[in-house]
């Protein structure tokens, strides 16, 4: 899996923002390539969520999770998507199975909070290793 990665952190407010990403894939035969296109676009909008938004407080005392809704727990939206790119690799496995096809649910999430961990740490020079990379943890 390649990524380019287009970021941008706004040196006075510490905001991380991806304004660019390009996915390629090596996923086998794809059968459909609306739906695998989907997927993988699916996939890169949760790793962002999971890199720079969601994030589960619970109650220390009660044990119980604090924002338990989509009012307080937070999503990628469209202000928050970035032009994305996806492209897949033509590849023929036959050992896989005879029609060389692959499961391809997992594989566009796969990496994509670590690949944006390591253009915070290109950008910043901070090293952020606790999700999601917020303000207080950049500085």
């Amino acid at each position: 899996m390649k990524l380019v990665l287009g970021r941008r952190v706004e040196p006075d407010l510490g905001e991380v923002r991806v304004t660019r990403w390009v996915g390629t894939f090596g996923v086998g035969r794809i059968l459909n390539g609306k739906t695998a296109n989907s997927q993988m676009i699916g996939g890169i909008i949760y790793g962002i969520g999971m890199a720079l938004m969601e994030h589960t407080l619970t109650d220390p005392h009660r044990g119980r999770v604090v924002n338990a809704d989509l009012a307080e727990y937070h999503v990628p939206v469209n202000a928050d998507v970035p032009d994305i790119e996806v492209l897949f690799v033509d590849e023929h496995d036959p050992h896989i199975n005879p029609l060389g096809v692959k499961g391809i649910g997992e594989i566009g999430i796969t990496g994509k909070a670590a690949a944006i961990a390591n253009a915070v740490y290109h950008a910043t020079g901070k090293r952020v290793r606790d999700l999601p990379i917020t303000l207080d943890k950049l500085l």
